[in-house]
């Protein structure tokens, strides 16, 4: 058997022990499920060993297939290392770049950059996803993750801030005309809002009270939306009060769409960071694109 396919099956299995079933793998991989079972099946009969647990219900790790697995992705890292240490003398980047963007944020201010990059160095390909949720680049083999919010520990990311996200609560005046616009924090119990939410929870509101320490506040929410413009399109809407970045809500603050309410506890901040795997941070299209995300932060351009 050629090694190239022992890599295949090596491949197919931490693939599938990451994604959870091969139906997930095949999709990540690009192939079928029937292949990506049987790449994993001539890696078990070439070991002599059962890596997985099969069941109708689920797929699980053998405590071989654990071990096996905690050896393949060291030596994936090891990989990587070389690849980062070998292209590190180029000047520009190139390959692919897997990127995964906080939906609203990532569509308005981080794409055109990533976008003009392109245009500049052609041998760069995207490929670009979007979300909310936690993504871990290293597990789901992603080179850099833009997240707002505060970070989770994690040894094996490099995290640089960008800049914060400066928020504000407002309400389209329809809502205000017919519901009143609240005084005080204890009134919005009385009030329709619109929360974001994230892992099946609402996102608390940041509160900057008199003497600027900064409070959660969790509004009991009316409607919950997973995504930035979703929020922003129900609040134009008129379907309740919403806390949202003045980058976004800034246009329809000035033309008069929305008004800011409460505005005596405004002030509140979310981090925006670039994070990527600590084995990759040598490869050009990483140290680019991040040098490059920090100029435009500089510069204003993602406020």
């Amino acid at each position: 058997m050629r090694k190239t396919d022992h890599l295949g099956g090596i491949t197919a299995f931490v693939t599938t022990a990451q994604q959870g079933s091969f139906t997930a793998a095949a999709e990540r991989l690009g192939l079928t499920k029937s292949a990506v079972g049987k790449s994993v099946g001539r890696l078990e009969e070439r070991l002599g060993l059962t890596l997985f647990q099969r069941s109708t219900r689920r797929l699980s790790l053998t405590p071989e297939g654990e071990r096996f697995l905690i050896s393949c992705q060291n030596a994936m890292d090891i990989l990587e290392q070389a690849e980062a240490e070998l292209t590190s003398h180029i000047c520009h980047p190139s390959g692919r770049l897997r990127v995964d963007l906080p939906a609203a944020f990532g569509r308005q201010r981080i794409l055109p950059i990533l976008l003009s990059i392109t245009r500049r160095y052609p041998d760069l390909a995207l490929t670009v996803t979007f979300s909310e949720r936690f993504v871990d680049p290293i597990e789901e083999g992603i080179d850099l993750v833009i997240r707002i919010g505060e970070l989770a520990d994690s040894s094996g990311l490099v995290a640089r801030r960008l800049t914060t996200q400066k928020l504000v609560i407002c309400a389209a005046p329809d809502y205000l005309h017919s519901r009143g616009e609240p005084q005080s924090v204890e009134e919005l119990s009385q009030h329709h809002c619109v929360l974001g939410f994230r892992r099946n929870q609402p996102i608390s509101w940041l509160l900057k009270e008199a003497d600027g320490q900064v409070t959660r506040y969790t509004p009991p929410p009316t409607h919950e939306f997973a995504d930035g413009d979703a929020i922003l399109s129900a609040t134009l809407a008129g379907c309740g009060l919403a806390q949202l970045p003045l980058w976004l809500v800034g246009k329809h603050l000035e033309n008069g769409e929305l008004k800011e309410v409460l505005s005596g506890h405004s002030g509140g901040e979310m981090p925006v960071s670039a994070l990527w795997p600590k084995s990759r941070q040598l490869l050009p299209k990483i140290r680019h694109v991040v040098d490059t995300l920090i100029k435009a932060a500089e510069d204003g351009q993602l406020d």
